[in-house]
């Protein structure tokens, strides 16, 4: 049984990360879930009628409250402290995550699903995680690391440093990211900056900038650098930390061969 379930009603919940509103499916708990942010996509037949509470960082409190949930999840990075506050200063209760590195995740899942009462679905999908962090790791015993570069915005152009979730991804799939983890997490670049950093791969994921073909081109011209070092890629499995993250990692391998 879950740490919050309710006794006699089914319990009631809430979802205000996309990542984590896909995990609670892939638990077996989508039938519960009763909100979710407008950005939670996936999976799209299961979200029908789910009723919308706003974006990740600023959800309706009222709408909510209105659907009385048993239990929100949000995550620390994603979501506002102060919105996280205002629901448990009204009675409700919020599960909160933050895996700051892959390696994170599987413990992540074992808590997720001890939460909504599904043990040994989280333990399944950590299980999974686990898998392609050994393969990952097996595949990168004597080959070079790939210097790689994850932009994440344009105009201005901003990379991912080491101290980020999907940068760790990239590295323990066999990447060495051109950006430490001095300074800040999203640094701004320009043009010349990323000639200098002389990356083999630069990766243009889809999200949180739609990153286009079009905007290889662009890059080209700005930074000097070889088309056939561009890399568009799906965001999605880059920085959704969860039930994801298993093919993310298995992306990643094929993404540095």
């Amino acid at each position: 049984m879950s740490e919050w379930a309710s006794h006699g009603a089914p319990a009631r919940y809430v979802s205000l990360v996309p990542s984590l509103t896909e995990s609670l499916f892939d638990l077996g708990v989508g039938d519960q879930v009763v909100g979710a942010t407008k950005f939670c996509v996936h999976p799209a037949e299961g979200l029908t009628g789910v009723t919308r509470v706003g974006g990740t960082k600023d959800p309706s409190i009222e709408r909510i409250l209105g659907l009385a949930p048993s239990l929100v999840f949000a995550n620390e990075e994603e979501n506002r402290l102060e919105d996280v506050e205002a629901l448990r200063s009204r009675g409700i209760a919020v599960h909160t995550s933050f895996p700051k590195d892959v390696a994170d995740v599987p413990r992540m899942l074992v808590d997720l699903g001890l939460a909504v009462g599904r043990g040994s679905s989280g333990a399944r999908l950590a299980f999974a995680v686990e898998e392609a962090l050994r393969d990952a790791a097996e595949l990168s015993v004597g080959r070079p690391a790939v210097r790689f570069l994850v932009l994440i915005w344009r105009g201005p152009w901003m990379g991912a440093s080491q101290d980020t979730f999907l940068s760790s991804l990239l590295e323990a799939a066999g990447g060495s990211n051109v950006l430490s983890g001095k300074g800040p997490r999203y640094p701004e670049l320009t043009g010349a900056e990323i000639a200098r950093l002389d990356p083999d791969r630069v990766f243009l994921p889809s999200e949180p900038y739609p990153f286009q073909a079009r905007h290889i081109d662009e890059l080209v011209r700005s930074a000097r650098i070889r088309a056939s070092r561009f890399l568009p890629c799906d965001g999605e499995l880059l920085t959704w930390h969860g039930s994801r993250t298993a093919a993310g990692l298995r992306a990643a391998m094929r993404w540095l061969a």
